[in-house]
């Protein structure tokens, strides 16, 4: 499915099938994860995308062949590809072991073409052993819902009580990791959605309400996951003392202006980009052990505009993902 202008759907096309080069593996995609990344994408929010692009960055393959120099994986084991796809190792952030911050980074479904596709290729630093007991379709979600999600929850250092503003694909994972910390959930909604809030206690939340409903307790620390830049001050102006308010977001609309008194008492406003490779190897060793449980809605690689439509208009409980590999995978 492939992103020939912005603003446009995505077409169904059929392209060469791509070999993988020096450190590159080649993969048969069998369930690629669908973000809000991409509708930031496909909008035109992102703006400078490589076009025509395949998008997709949550990506569940088997690995096919291997190229020169690539000896990670062998043929025939299960990797994941995330949206951090290549960086150059040489610029001060790169030195600083901060890798998500690199200037010359290259981006999956972004700058590289990604897996909206039956097969894609990666740079296999950059991919991650699926663990065993995830099938495809649930494995999908944790490689960048659940990875930026498990850097927000560090961001927000040792908060007790977390505020999680949009309740979408990351925050119902990162729901169940911070749990499983002994971490205190307040999940925040749409207006009225009382759908979505009873999911979030069924996660573990122990409050959901309204965006703009004040929680029982002063927050600790908030997770902006929706890109609405107003919920950045609705959660600052729910939160104690000390607290960290940070944005999960790439791309978020205009943070409204507000009293100095309500920032002031050493409360952060901030925001995560992108992830490491240590975020990943974490995370993924992290998950078996919650466990952590994704709930997935499911659709054919044809129906990405519809998926991406979906996910537009909150229809989701939980995470979109396309299913390359059939029923039961």
């Amino acid at each position: 499915m492939v992103l020939e202008q912005q603003r446009q759907p995505l077409r169904q096309a059929e392209l060469p099938e791509p070999a993988p080069g020096p450190g590159q593996v080649q993969l048969e995609v069998r369930a690629c994860g669908v973000c809000r990344t991409d509708l930031h994408i496909l909008d035109g929010e992102l703006a400078e995308p490589k076009l025509p692009l395949v998008m997709g960055h949550q990506i569940v393959g088997i690995v096919r062949e291997a190229g020169e120099r690539a000896e990670r994986f062998a043929p025939g084991d299960r990797v994941g590809v995330p949206w951090l796809g290549w960086t150059c190792g040489v610029c001060r952030y790169c030195r600083a072991g901060r890798e998500n911050l690199c200037d010359r980074a290259r981006f999956t479904g972004y700058d590289l073409d990604g897996g909206y596709a039956e097969v894609a290729v990666a740079d296999e630093r950059f991919c991650f052993p699926i663990p065993e007991g995830y099938p495809d379709l649930q494995a999908a979600p944790l490689l960048c819902a659940g990875l930026i999600g498990y850097r927000a929850l560090r961001l927000v250092g040792e908060a007790e009580r977390i505020g999680f503003y949009g309740f979408g694909a990351a925050a119902h994972i990162l729901c169940q990791v911070a749990v499983h910390k002994g971490r205190r959930v307040f999940a925040f909604t749409r207006e009225g959605d009382t759908e979505t809030q009873a999911f979030a206690r069924q996660l573990g939340a122990e409050w959901a309400g309204g965006s703009e409903e004040p929680p029982p307790e002063e927050l600790d620390g908030a997770i902006v996951f929706a890109p609405v830049g107003g919920l950045m001050t609705a959660a600052l102006r729910a939160s104690a003392k000390g607290a960290r308010i940070i944005s999960a977001g790439i791309h978020m609309s205009d943070i409204p202006s507000f009293p100095y008194a309500e920032l002031w008492g050493e409360r952060v406003l901030g925001s995560v980009a992108n992830l490491t490779r240590r975020d990943g190897e974490e995370f993924v060793a992290l998950a078996p052990q919650v466990p952590v449980r994704t709930e997935v809605e499911t659709y054919p690689l044809e129906g990405a505009n519809q998926a991406l439509e979906d996910l537009r208009a909150g229809r989701l409980r939980g995470a979109a993902v396309l299913n390359l590999a059939g029923s039961g995978s």
